[in-house]
């Protein structure tokens, strides 16, 4: 029997952790392992406590969700993170998603689709959809000067056709199964392909990829 997925839900309002964690508590695959008022408490507990997706909070008193996550990113096996806001791309949610966070939940996301999202993510796959990708490179990158235009330029040009290929659809925000069918490839190449593009472009998830390839003047 496959594990269930540990999730740790953090935010500062008692009603909203019930309910996501009755939410989750409906789907055998998802296990609640842990839940935290703020950032601080997460981070206490989750040294102690093993999580593969954590529900991240943004503003919360103590340390924010953003504080929370870039501490997080840096653990020997860090969690998947998903940022949770009321607003569709605000400044927070944008410095999370740079930083390293795995992608962003609205927190009137209907419940199926949050179950949905935290399996995906646990999977490694996106979970941002293409108008919002487009709305989060444009803010990181709206203001960006040359250089790291030069720079993004000459991460990419050490990018392989092929990789090249599906760092752009990747930067559509494209998921697994939609790069593979466009560029007549198999899910477990395009997953070779991004491990490959991580590195090379220094990137810890996929909005990362999609910056870079912005930056760099291909999308």
């Amino acid at each position: 029997m496959t594990e269930p997925i540990r999730v740790a839900i953090v935010d500062d309002d008692a009603l909203v952790r019930a309910g996501l964690a009755l939410i989750l508590g409906g789907d055998p695959s998802i296990e609640v392992v842990a839940e935290a008022g703020n950032g601080r408490e997460a981070l206490d507990l989750l040294r102690g406590t093993t999580a593969d997706v954590v529900l991240m909070d943004i503003r919360m008193p103590v340390m924010d969700g953003l504080a929370a996550t870039q501490e997080l990113l840096t653990l020997m096996t860090p969690p998947k993170v998903i940022v949770l806001t009321t607003f569709d791309a605000d400044e927070y949610v944008v410095r999370a998603l740079s930083s390293g966070a795995n992608g962003f939940l609205l927190k009137d996301t209907h419940p199926a689709d949050i179950v949905d999202a935290i399996k995906r993510v646990a999977l490694g796959e996106p979970m941002l959809s293409p108008s919002v990708t487009e709305q989060l490179i444009r803010q990181v990158t709206d203001q960006a000067p040359t250089e790291r235009h030069d720079h993004a330029y000459a991460r990419v040009k050490e990018l392989t056709e092929r990789e090249r290929d599906v760092a752009i659809a990747v930067g559509r925000g494209q998921s697994n199964a939609e790069i593979a069918i466009e560029l007549h490839m198999s899910v477990a190449t395009v997953k070779a392909h991004i491990s490959h593009l991580f590195t090379k472009l220094d990137a810890t998830n996929r909005v990362q990829v999609a910056i870079c390839m912005h930056e760099a003047g291909l999308l």
